[in-house]
């Protein structure tokens, strides 16, 4: 009965998402691409198989896939891979990565209609479904498995606070997720809560984002920039988030000038550049946009107080560059980001009080000796002073964070092993 009513919910709010997507285009004109695909219609898209399907919603999702990708394009040569998003910047995360292999072929997953799903299914008709962290659409769930396509929710994650809402829904909830042929969580925390919420099929793999391994390209690109600071050091506050910024900016303008190091400042979402580089220069501080720049060519050094990293797919790079990081989404509660990224480049980290999207990851960083939680952003200031300050701290805690996140590795392997038995 829930299901019917979220059904006809879907179908009155539907020309509702469409408009949102104009909405949303203002800023980022990908919204307006490829909106058949979103019904449902892919007709301009070859359908030629066999097809291993795998739903990564936006760049977070497609970059932690990248590992479990590659091994199944390695593992099963015959098949080709459909990779899915939900959002423009997924989209072309996904394509900077693969877009040139011809055994990839991308497009969006259509709403949570169910005939749009089964047209959808009907199409591809892909031999497994690989859903990635916590993107669970009830219709395309059920729809997938009456289909008789085995369906897994991969590097699965539930915090504690999204347990406490998903239980609310009793046994509709339990009925969602035993749809799954199996639930693949991170951690024993994350199977624990979905086993409480009625899951028959869980078992624990670990996280992909550990078997990320920062591309050589990426890191000397990352020298170069950090050669271009001309010897500051140099904080990176990675993946912020609205909100986060005007708090960062004003607890830096207090840190004297005299041992400032330079501010590398990497807003979540593009279509927030601008909007973040005019807060910066109201707040008083010189901007140097990271799309202005031509690393490659050493030139004058960078004396801009701030840089801006205005640019897509160089996370790695700007992480090689830092001396120490503040991974963003944390000093509010949005639950932060993805720490693991920094620490494989040897990049020890900052995190916020609110880190329930990486709430074992982090404790782990912590325990490590990877990783300092500050309770506000002029914690974080005076954190990131006292190790930048003490040379011997800095080179331990980098040693850390190279060592914390090679010894969580292994998570495509038990992923692929999870995998086999449906794709023998």
């Amino acid at each position: 009965m829930l299901r019917l009513v979220y059904t006809l919910l879907w179908l009155v709010i539907l020309p509702l998402a469409l408009l949102r997507l104009t909405w949303r285009s203002r800023k980022e004109p990908g919204y307006l691409h490829h909106v058949g695909e979103r019904l449902g219609q892919y007709g301009d898209l070859p359908s030629d198989g066999p097809w291993l399907w795998v739903h990564a919603v936006s760049v977070g999702e497609t970059r932690a896939a990248q590992p479990l990708i590659d091994a199944l394009l390695a593992a099963y040569p015959q098949h080709r891979l459909l990779l899915t998003h939900m959002t423009p910047t997924g989209r072309q995360t996904g394509a900077q990565l693969y877009g040139s292999n011809p055994r990839v072929q991308q497009c969006y997953l259509p709403y949570d209609v169910p005939y749009m799903v089964r047209r959808f299914l009907s199409y591809f008709r892909p031999d497994v479904g690989l859903i990635m962290e916590t993107e669970v659409w009830p219709n395309l769930v059920h729809v997938t498995r009456r289909a008789g396509v085995p369906l897994f929710l991969v590097n699965a994650r539930l915090s504690p606070r999204s347990y406490r809402r998903t239980a609310r829904f009793g046994s509709a909830a339990s009925s969602l997720y035993n749809d799954f042929t199996m639930v693949l969580a991170q951690t024993p925390g994350d199977a624990e809560r979905y086993r409480a919420l009625g899951v028959k099929s869980v078992q624990i793999t670990g996280n992909l984002k550990f078997d990320m391994q920062p591309p050589e390209a990426g890191m000397a690109r990352g020298q170069q920039l950090r050669r271009a600071f001309g010897g500051r050091q140099v904080l990176a506050a990675a993946s912020t988030r609205e909100g986060e910024e005007p708090l960062i900016l004003e607890a830096f303008s207090r840190w004297p000038s005299e041992t400032r190091p330079a501010l590398l400042l990497v807003p979540r979402h593009p279509q927030r550049f601008d909007e973040v580089a005019a807060m910066a220069t109201r707040a008083g501080f010189t901007v140097q946009r990271r799309s202005a720049l031509d690393i490659e060519q050493a030139g004058e050094p960078i004396t801009a107080d701030i840089v801006l990293g205005d640019s897509m797919g160089e996370m790695v790079m700007y992480y090689a560059a830092s001396d120490i990081a503040y991974i963003g989404g944390s000093l509010i509660p949005l639950g932060g980001q993805n720490l693991i990224e920094a620490c494989a480049v040897g990049t020890p980290v900052l995190m916020g009080l609110h880190t329930f999207n990486f709430a074992q990851a982090t404790e782990d960083a912590i325990a490590a000796g990877a990783c300092l939680r500050v309770a506000n952003a002029d914690e974080l200031m005076s954190a990131a002073a006292g190790v930048l300050g003490d040379p011997a701290r800095l080179a331990e805690m980098r040693a850390n964070a190279l060592t914390f996140a090679g010894l969580h590795r292994g998570a495509t392997a038990r992923t692929l092993g999870a995998l086999a038995p449906v794709l023998r």
